[in-house]
């Protein structure tokens, strides 16, 4: 996928060509790339009618229907994203690789899972008290203390932030430390940062009884929520659906990363101050981004970046661009509609749509590539070594 994106450094707990390195951080050699294409789009297909979106249901609708599932689900999703970008993009899905084949994606899972749980916990501490029913049951009550919606910037913060590092940073300056150490430690950078924008920026009033602290900030968590999905629209622009184009294009490190953290970071600020400006309210503007960032994975990871035709890079780049905002449009659309004939007490549909687009879809996606490694419909023997 990401062909022009320089390769991490490998792993030593990796066996050769089972970490996502070969899949996502990709090392370019043109041979690999028509390797993997080759494949596409009956593997793409596939993944995506048998995995993702059987998974992609699951979380859309598990926890007593759409509503308790965004409230439920919502949350612990999305801090699961930052720990599955550690064991994805820095420890090449170690510890799981330790496990037979078939095994390594599962204990991956779980691991991500239980990280998760106590990261949501340890959110819930920050905002309220410990309290599982809050976690876990839609409509804990009066005195408990929610997680949905007032966690998801912070865990969402986390896991831009780490994206950043690991994409646009080119891991510097942890990638010295080594894959483990290094990874553990940007995803403690990143949880440092989503902790400092949200406490700088954040600022809410909870209702009486809600078992939620108050806390004074110039953007709503929703606004902040805005900012960073948008952020992550243009990572995902830039170095997924372009594979790290034009930045890949500087040949002085100092230069590229300075270019493409100002780039990024100044994209998704301007991206927010002209939505907002347009009347957009902060949830539609992070479901209308979700589903960019839904459609541009389903292109870019799911199917490789397949295009028809093989098209020239100059002109690939476009239709690509062209290719994620029809998908977008289409999975907006649908999902919409289907959330506006549905029953809502709680939360609204807009955020059930979101929810979809970044934790059903998206992550369903991130999952079944990065993690499962396409599992069972992994690439054949031998493959590996091409992509190693």
């Amino acid at each position: 996928m990401t062909s022009n994106i320089r390769s991490a450094p490998q792993s030593s707990h990796t066996r050769d060509g089972d970490g996502p390195s070969s899949q996502l951080i990709a090392t370019g050699a043109p041979p690999m790339m028509r390797t993997r294409l080759a494949r596409q789009p009956a593997q793409g297909l596939i993944g995506l009618l048998l995995l993702v979106i059987p998974v992609a249901v699951v979380l859309a609708f598990a926890v007593d229907g759409a509503q308790g599932s965004t409230i439920v689900l919502g949350p612990l999703a999305v801090f699961a994203l930052a720990p599955t970008a550690m064991i994805a993009f820095w420890w090449e899905n170690w510890p799981g690789t330790r496990l037979r084949t078939g095994w390594s994606g599962w204990a991956d899972t779980l691991l991500i899972a239980a990280i998760a749980v106590a990261l949501t916990i340890a959110g819930q501490l920050l905002v309220g008290h410990v309290d599982l029913r809050g976690i876990f049951t839609a409509n804990p009550g009066p005195g408990h203390s929610p997680v949905f919606p007032i966690t998801l910037p912070l865990a969402g913060a986390a896991f831009v932030a780490i994206m950043q590092l690991t994409f646009v940073c080119e891991r510097w300056p942890l990638q010295r430390l080594g894959s483990t150490v290094g990874g553990l430690l940007a995803l403690v950078a990143a949880s440092v940062v989503a902790l400092v924008l949200f406490l700088a920026l954040v600022g809410f009033h909870p209702r009486p009884g809600s078992g939620l602290r108050g806390q004074s900030g110039p953007l709503a968590p929703a606004e902040l929520g805005a900012l960073l999905v948008l952020t992550g629209l243009w990572q995902v622009w830039f170095y997924i659906a372009w594979n790290g184009w034009p930045f890949t294009r500087l040949p002085n490190g100092a230069v590229r990363l300075l270019t493409g953290n100002v780039v990024v970071v100044g994209a998704g600020i301007t991206t927010y101050v002209l939505a907002r400006s347009a009347g957009l309210t902060a949830v539609n503007v992070i479901a209308l981004a979700g589903s960019f960032i839904a459609g541009a994975l389903l292109l870019g990871l799911l199917f490789d970046g397949w295009l028809p035709g093989s098209p020239k890079p100059s002109s690939s780049r476009a239709i690509t661009i062209v290719v994620d905002l029809v998908l977008a449009t289409i999975l907006y659309a649908a999902v919409d509609t289907y959330a506006d004939h549905l029953h809502w007490t709680i939360a609204h549909p807009i955020e059930w749509v979101a929810h979809v687009m970044l934790n059903a879809i998206a992550f369903s996606v991130i999952l079944h590539v990065a993690i499962g490694q396409r599992w069972p419909f992994r690439r054949k023997e031998g493959d590996g070594a091409a992509q190693s």
